[in-house]
């Protein structure tokens, strides 16, 4: 699935999910270091595990970050999965 960034410095989200379970993940964009840590924290984990532990950062004084837009990626994701079912 591919998701679109908005107010952080990686434009885009790129990631794999199997069943429940993040296979992985790819930043365009950011800090490159944090985020390939980000990327490799997260890889075999459960989604809803990755949303709790995500969701809300702040970089800075912005409203969100990186992390917290994998968090609403992951929950986009969830959401168009339930239309799906």
């Amino acid at each position: 699935m591919q998701y679109k960034t908005s107010g952080t410095c990686s434009k885009m989200i790129d990631f794999e999910i199997e069943g429940d379970t993040i296979q992985s993940v790819a930043f365009t964009g950011g800090c490159n270091g944090n985020l390939s840590g980000i990327s490799s924290l997260v890889r075999g984990m459960k989604v809803d595990d990755a949303i709790s532990k995500l969701k809300g950062i702040k970089c800075g004084m912005k409203e969100t970050s990186c992390p917290d837009q994998f968090a609403r990626a992951l929950e986009a994701y969830k959401a168009k999965e339930n239309e799906s079912v």
